[in-house]
């Protein structure tokens, strides 16, 4: 079989390298042409979970609600006085000029809401009589008192020390969007339900299309009305500390983060190729041959993703690097076993040198590539959408690393001619892996002991690995996105929302609030609305309130009981529901938008409360700040009953995709070892050689889980992906060690000599492709988010342990159970 392969492998790639060339050609030309489909997504959608029930409870929530995006702008004046003539003219100017924007719905501002407390009166008086900031008559003393002692405004557009106020800027909804969203997830679950017809299929695939088409627009929208907000904020950073923020903002500063790492991760490995390779084999053909393979791979890949129209998130944003390194490992194997061929066989011919490389390297990388293929679709397992896209985006790229190096670089390399033979050590790494040779066949007790101590503490330092994380330390403290949430989340209430909905339909216990003759006044048709907000739901609401705000890591907690307590300071403790209708009717509509309706759903007998978590708290566990949500909700009598209240929003969202995270570790470890070690017994039909090749890669993987659980680095969407990369990218090394060590041993018949002449030519090409591969990940420092940075130096720092595990554990296996017959 293997022979009529490489026959028919001769034949057509080999005897026709022009050919094939040329067929690589067009195919990179197509590549060319569908790049500029090639795409990016930083929204939330791509940091979800697949399949989440949360997710479309939070979703129909929004849809009976309102769930409007909006942006903010907080303001901390120079003289520290928000209320200063300069300091309202400052938001005046910014209020005036944000609302200007095409994307903007509404702008509020402390000098737009309403003050009630200016003029003496009962609540009818007061609603006739609003006064805001802008008015003549308002005293500025008493609306500072006021305003950071209302129970609505306060950390929400002023600061608990008045030091600190913020704009709030509601977008303007696209209801298209919207519909074609809905549309989209009840197609999606009939699907999965009893499946589509032919037509329901083509409906979903066009709404699909639909959505992201208006998706990508209104982000563009976004985009240019927040870089004009930067502008128009800039003239007036002299009056003090300004920042923009919301999770508009974080998206696109988010794409623009994806972009950086892109281009500095391409470019950065690439430098770092051309200078490796130029060190390793000072040649330039050398040079040159392999970075064209990594050029078309890539271009290749990022073609056939623009095809597929699959968007690149922050987590898939190193996929470029990832294969310029695996592409450049794969080449540099058959570059080092070439040049022995060429060193030990200098009679043969071109051709024959090509062939006799590919033979005896096809078979080790093609099984290098599926057991890295396997460690990426183990990914696919993990729940989480960025990561599943991650997966299946690297697996197809090895694919087309593997059909690139054994076509590009063959024919290349045939067309070039043989070049000038290389001399036994004229590369850097001969020192380094006789060293490491002598180490094994001298010390392997010691070896054998320190990589037991090892293991031992690698599984004590795994149970200590924790999931909580801070959306705010993703990112660099230099960056907006920072600075932005850290000011939220400190001095304007918490950033995480949830929300909470309460059933109110339990049958009352109290008397039902009389009609008015008044309240028929302000209702068209005389309809009585009083009947439904009754003395018992406000308790139950003022209690489920009360208790939600005295939970530690809450910050900001809004509901109806809010707009009610400010009606009791102006009635004196009276305020019932007309008073509360009374109110509501004369609030201008765009208050009355933000004050009351977000909070009462009268048809589905529903009050919902919103709280903001204070995201940076360094003690804040989420999981326990739910339950501890639930069991205060709980212990409201009204509420004890299953189904009274449901806890939903981003912290829900958050916290389950970080709690998938340890059950997506287990199964992506354990999937990526099953696999492994299967395709290693499959290759070398030894079980006892499956478990020595995969030994030393386990070894390196749990060592870094280990490390993070020592120093108290978190798991999250970017870490969770190390140890099976690490075990599907190691490997490789046992592969193509074990392979070789397979193939001399019954040319020397002695095992200590065969471990030698490994080390010294396939030992190089592993400790070659090693150092490369760390190399590479560490570039990914340069990244502005914080997951991408501790995803390139622990991969790195996992790959060196596994080199040298590779190289000193794994002979010291060989040598100990000697599986090899003379």
């Amino acid at each position: 079989m293997r022979r009529r392969l490489h026959q028919t492998y001769e034949r057509l790639v080999l005897g026709h390298p022009r050919q094939v060339l040329l067929l690589l050609a067009v195919v990179l030309l197509v590549a060319v042409i569908r790049a500029p489909h090639f795409g990016l997504d930083a929204s939330a959608d791509s940091l979800l979970l697949e399949n989440d029930q949360d997710l479309k409870q939070f979703r129909a929530l929004n849809r009976r609600y309102g769930g409007r995006e909006f942006l903010f702008v907080a303001f901390s004046p120079l003289d520290g006085d928000p209320f200063s003539d300069q300091s309202l003219r400052t938001i005046r100017s910014l209020r005036d000029a944000f609302a200007r924007l095409d994307v903007t719905e509404s702008v509020l501002s402390i000098l737009d809401v309403p003050l009630v407390r200016q003029r003496p009166g009962g609540i009818s008086d007061i609603a006739d009589n609003l006064r805001t900031l802008e008015s003549a008559d308002v005293d500025r003393d008493r609306a500072r008192e006021e305003l950071m002692r209302s129970p609505i405004f306060r950390d929400l557009i002023i600061s608990a020390d008045g030091r600190t106020t913020a704009l709030r800027i509601d977008l303007k909804e696209n209801t298209r969007l919207q519909a074609l969203l809905a549309e989209r997830e009840r197609l999606r679950e009939q699907r999965a339900a009893a499946g589509l017809a032919p037509e329901e299929k083509q409906q979903l695939e066009q709404v699909q299309q639909d959505y992201e088409i208006l998706k990508t627009q209104r982000a563009q929208r976004i985009s240019r009305a927040i870089e004009e907000m930067r502008s128009l904020i800039a003239p007036w950073k002299g009056q003090g500390q300004l920042h923009l923020g919301g999770m508009p903002m974080i998206v696109d500063d988010m794409i623009r983060f994806i972009e950086w790492d892109l281009l500095v991760f391409g470019a950065g490995v690439f430098l770092f190729l051309v200078a490796m390779l130029s060190v390793l084999f000072r040649r330039l053909r050398w040079v040159i041959l392999p970075l064209c393979s990594c050029l078309y791979a890539g271009i290749v890949m990022i073609g056939f993703l623009g095809w597929m129209a699959w968007k690149v998130t922050v987590i898939s944003s190193n996929f470029i690097s990832l294969m310029l390194i695996i592409t450049m490992s794969m080449n540099v194997h058959l570059i080092v076993r070439y040049r022995q061929l060429h060193r030990d066989y200098p009679g043969q011919g071109q051709r024959q040198l090509v062939l006799e490389t590919v033979s005896r390297m096809v078979w080790p990388c093609l099984y290098t590539a599926l057991t890295t293929i396997i460690a990426f679709c183990s990914l696919l397992f993990s729940g989480i959408k960025p990561v599943i896209s991650f997966g299946w985006m690297m697996s197809i790229g090895l694919c087309v690393t593997f059909v690139t190096t054994f076509l590009l670089f063959p024919c290349l390399l045939l067309l070039l001619g043989a070049g000038s033979r290389a001399a036994p050590g004229d590369a850097p790494g001969w020192g380094v892996t006789s060293m490491l040779a002598r180490l094994s066949e001298r010390h392997r007790g010691k070896v054998l002991s320190l990589s037991l101590l090892l293991l031992l503490a690698s599984l004590a330092g795994v149970q200590r690995l924790e999931v909580e994380n801070s959306f705010v330390n993703y990112f660099s403290d230099s960056t907006e996105i920072h600075q932005g949430l850290k000011l939220i989340d400190e001095q304007l209430g918490g950033t995480t929302p949830a929300d909470i909905v309460l059933d109110l339909s339990v049958p009352e216990q109290t008397g039902v609030v009389d009609e008015d003759d008044e309240f028929l006044d302000f209702f068209d048709e005389g309809e009585d609305e009083t009947a439904w907000l009754t003395p018992d739901r406000v308790r139950l609401i003022k209690e489920a309130h009360d208790r939600l705000a005295a939970l530690p890591g809450i910050g900001k907690v809004l509901s109806l009981a809010s707009v009610i307590r400010v009606g009791e300071e102006i009635n004196r403790g009276e305020f019932d529901a007309l008073a509360l209708a009374i109110l509501s009717r004369r609030l201008p509509e765009t208050l009355r938008q933000s004050l009351y309706t977000p909070y009462i759903d009268e048809q589905r007998d529903e009050a919902r409360i919103t709280v903001r978590v204070r995201d940076s708290l360094p003690e804040l566990r989420r999981k326990a700040l739910i339950e501890q949500m639930r069991a205060a909700l709980v212990e409201v009598p009204e509420l004890a009953e299953a189904g009274r209240f449901q806890i939903s929003g981003l912290l829900i969202l958050y916290n389950n995709m970080l709690q998938s995270l340890f059950q997506s570790q287990i199964q992506t470890l354990g999937v990526v070892m099953a696999g492994i070690a299967l395709m290693l017994l499959v290759l070398f039909r030894s079980l006892i050689l499956a478990l020595i090749g995969i030994v030393p890669n386990v070894l390196a993987a749990l060592a870094i889980l280990a490390l993070m659980g020592f120093i108290g680095i978190p798991l999250d969407m970017m870490t969770v992906t190390i140890a099976a990369i690490t075990i599907g990218i190691a490997v490789d090394n046992s592969i193509h060690y074990i392979y070789r060590f397979r193939e001399e041993f019954p040319r020397f018949g002695d095992y200590a000599a065969t471990l030698h002449h490994c080390h010294a030519n396939i030992g190089r090409a592993v400790f070659y492709t090693a150092v490369t591969i760390i190399s590479g990940f560490s570039i990914l420092v340069l990244s502005n988010f914080i997951p991408t940075i501790y995803f390139g130096l622990l991969t790195a720092l996992a790959m060196a342990v596994a080199l040298l595990a590779s190289l000193t554990l794994l002979p010291c296996l060989l040598l100990l159970v000697r599986p090899f017959r003379a």
